[in-house]
């Protein structure tokens, strides 16, 4: 049993590995590219915005206008709610993670999206991505213990600041530098996946969702190995963050 919390204690869960973080966030720069380009022309990855068009019809008087973000908002807000109150039963239940389970939801909108006609109020869309978005970033908290943010960028340009002044202050070039480098990475594969949701919205309209299919099969395929084989003994360990 000691051997067993030593493992657990020092080996990072696949959910947690650098590499999945990474084409969650190209996933996460995809939907917002998509969104912006031709469902609506606004972001689904976080809710500052919508709060903040609240605020502006609030103040331009426009009632009926401003009662509508409460609808991306409750999305968004009960996406976190899921994604917190569900993990535990069913890591108790010991069959798949909570995180393969999402995958398995977040394909299923991917492609419920991709398949709805263009004809369709962007409304369905955004709402969705909201919710979808929510419980993505509340799922995915810590790549190998470095707090993460997979569906918007906000974080990882601070942390590339704070690392700057720490190497400036302290001279501690390896451990700090390693930072930057992970957070370039991350920042880099969200511009690629906002990137390409442009270029193939352009070209394939609603369909080009079927792009973000690419990633997450890739995670899902990699999760369920780990579920069913190399980490089936812990499953009952939670990802770190959690």
């Amino acid at each position: 049993m000691d051997c067993r919390v030593k493992i657990e204690e020092n080996v990072y869960l696949e959910c947690e590995k650098r590499w999945v973080f990474a084409l969650l966030m190209m996933v996460g720069g995809f939907f917002g590219g998509f969104t912006y380009n031709i469902r609506g022309g606004i972001f689904c990855n976080a809710q500052t915005a919508n709060v903040v068009l609240l605020g502006l019809y609030l103040g331009h008087g426009n009632i009926p206008g401003a009662l509508y973000f409460f609808i991306p908002i409750s999305a968004y807000l009960l996406g976190s709610f899921i994604s917190e109150y569900i993990p535990l039963p069913i890591r108790r239940f010991g069959l798949l993670r909570w995180d393969t389970i999402f995958i398995i939801v977040e394909i299923c909108a991917v492609i419920f999206l991709a398949l709805l006609p263009e004809s369709a109020p962007h409304q369905i869309s955004q709402v969705m991505l909201n919710f979808i978005c929510s419980m993505q970033y509340n799922t995915f908290r810590q790549a190998q213990s470095m707090p993460m943010a997979t569906t918007f960028c906000t974080n990882h340009i601070r942390q590339v600041g704070i690392s700057l002044a720490k190497i400036v202050r302290h001279r501690e070039v390896d451990s700090y530098g390693e930072k930057i480098r992970v957070h370039v990475i991350m920042l880099s594969v969200f511009v690629f996946g906002s990137f390409a949701a442009v270029f193939l919205t352009n070209i394939m309209k609603g369909r080009a969702m079927f792009f973000a299919l690419i990633p997450l099969f890739v995670i899902l395929i990699d999760f369920l190995i780990a579920d069913f084989k190399t980490e089936k003994e812990i499953l009952h360990q939670a990802p770190r963050g959690h």
